[in-house]
């Protein structure tokens, strides 16, 4: 290094070309909404949005009801959501590292068979709820987000 070297600051586009060099690196933030999920047993026909149609039902049965929160006037029928169980009012409710993804075929307030708990954003079939969460469970929280 010579005597003459002197350490300039970084121009703007200097900075910006760094930040953008460093960007990919940076964990990204979640995009997930936070709510909580009950559970609705058979019979699930006919429904809010498919009427007595059932081929719109995933073979999987991994499917749900959407709350007040989520059904923005029927236009929630046929999305689908990643969804996880993040706690519950008993530790060990939920099982860990389990994330599904369901289809929205109903409205929570209107199902044919009434929810293990009312005003929730989602309300999961029995499989899809027992998925991530211990079945006897009448609610848990879960992080979902729109695919």
């Amino acid at each position: 290094m010579s005597t003459n070297d002197h350490h300039q600051p970084l121009s703007p586009l200097q900075w910006l070309s760094f930040l953008l060099f460093l960007l990919p690196g940076l964990p990204l933030t979640s995009r997930a909404d936070l709510g909580t999920a009950a559970r609705y047993p058979p019979p699930y026909l006919p429904t809010a949005c498919y009427r007595n149609d059932p081929t719109p039902f995933p073979t999987s049965n991994l499917f749900a009801a959407a709350g007040d929160g989520i059904w923005d006037n029927g236009a929630a029928c046929g999305r689908q959501y990643l969804v996880r169980c993040i706690s519950a009012a008993t530790p060990g409710t939920c099982k860990p590292d389990q994330t599904i993804q369901i289809r929205i075929l109903d409205y929570g307030l209107v199902t044919t068979s009434p929810p293990s708990v009312s005003g929730t954003t989602i309300v999961m079939s029995e499989t899809a709820f027992g998925s991530i969460a211990n079945s006897t469970a009448s609610s848990i929280n879960i992080e979902f987000q729109q695919v």
